[in-house]
């Protein structure tokens, strides 16, 4: 069983000198101090994450956690189901939109079943799975302690595999119908907001679908009345494996000197539940992409960081957060690449 305190004190303490090289380098280069914006803080934070300046990120993963939540069984979803499993079995022949964008960004895909209704023994799945979906979380607890720090544990164990396999950056993503409305309940406990505030149209629902998915994410909160101030609690009771496992990913990157990438809304929400669980944590994350789900700027900002691609995106799978890899490689080369002003004589 994972003892949190114990966790949060085992993870290193970021390195600020490796950081301050860096950010000496970047105002030496010769181009104007800080134009590259918020890309020049991201690699100082990987410095810090990855404690040295010699940033580098050829090697990396999207690790893509796919599972199904109970209570679509409500209708919260304008997508049936059963969708998540036909989904899982065309990104395992790596037809999906966030395999062919990692392609383009030589970013390997490991997609993991940690609870979809069906199980799927097919070649490109990695068969991690806790249970045929979580419990309906309207009824009672998604999922029971047990199967939460099972999930979460595979996630950190992802985490450590990546690091051992020599990989230096790890991207988020999620495949799970009923997911935005597991995300929005948790974020909705955790920030001390309510349902409507914080729940969006996931995936094109009507009015009146969205004021049932409100209902039930209520619903949902008031029958499990969670702890706020227990963010394992809040996550069993109202979350998803996916979410679960993901916050073990985050929880893994810090643990292990490895970057890991928000994606969109539902990273998010597993990246809070992170911190809140080993605040420690909260250095290793990367942001993203600002989702299209209302609850998105909410979320990051009580995580202190600013998104950096603006572009309305919310197809999940992963596709913000790889979508920032090819920004981090142009900025990387920059870093390593530019001449710097005592190189001109300046």
């Amino acid at each position: 069983m994972i003892d949190f305190t114990e966790l949060n004190a085992r993870i290193p303490a970021p390195d600020d000198e490796a950081a301050a090289r860096t950010q000496v380098r970047l105002n030496n280069i010769a181009k104007p101090v800080a134009s590259l914006g918020e890309l020049e803080s991201l690699l100082v934070r990987i410095s810090r994450i990855a404690r040295t300046d010699d940033i580098a990120l050829a090697k990396r993963q999207l690790i893509v956690l796919a599972a199904d939540n109970g209570v679509t069984a409500q209708g919260v979803a304008a997508t049936p189901a059963d969708i998540t499993a036909v989904m899982a079995s065309f990104m395992a022949e790596r037809r999906s939109s966030v395999c062919i964008m990692a392609d383009t960004v030589a970013c390997d895909v490991a997609l993991v079943d940690i609870g979809m209704f069906r199980h799927l023994d097919v070649p490109g799945i990695v068969d991690l799975h806790v249970a045929d979906g979580t419990a309906d979380m309207s009824q009672g607890p998604a999922m029971s302690r047990e199967q939460a720090l099972q999930a979460i544990e595979v996630g950190i164990d992802l985490a450590h595999q990546a690091a051992e396999q020599g990989y230096r950056l790890i991207a988020t993503g999620e495949m799970g119908i009923g997911n935005t409305s597991t995300s929005s309940a948790v974020a909705a406990v955790l920030l001390g907001r309510t349902a409507s505030d914080m729940t969006g149209r996931g995936v094109g629902l009507t009015d009146e679908g969205l004021a049932h998915k409100v209902a039930v994410i209520s619903q949902a909160i008031e029958v499990n009345h969670p702890d706020p101030a227990d963010a394992f609690d809040v996550l069993r009771m109202l979350g998803g494996f996916d979410i679960a496992a993901m916050c073990g990913v985050f929880l893994g990157g810090a643990l292990y000197g490895v970057p890991v990438i928000i994606d969109g809304f539902i990273s998010s929400v597993a990246a809070l539940c992170a911190v809140r669980l080993c605040p420690a944590a909260s250095y290793a994350l990367l942001p993203s992409h600002l989702s299209a789900e209302p609850a998105a700027c909410a979320v990051l900002a009580e995580l202190g960081l600013e998104p950096i691609i603006h572009a309305g995106m919310h197809l999940g799978e992963g596709t913000g957060a790889v979508a920032l890899i090819g920004l981090l490689d142009q900025a990387v080369a920059v870093y390593d690449k530019m001449i710097t002003y005592a190189d001109i004589g300046m």
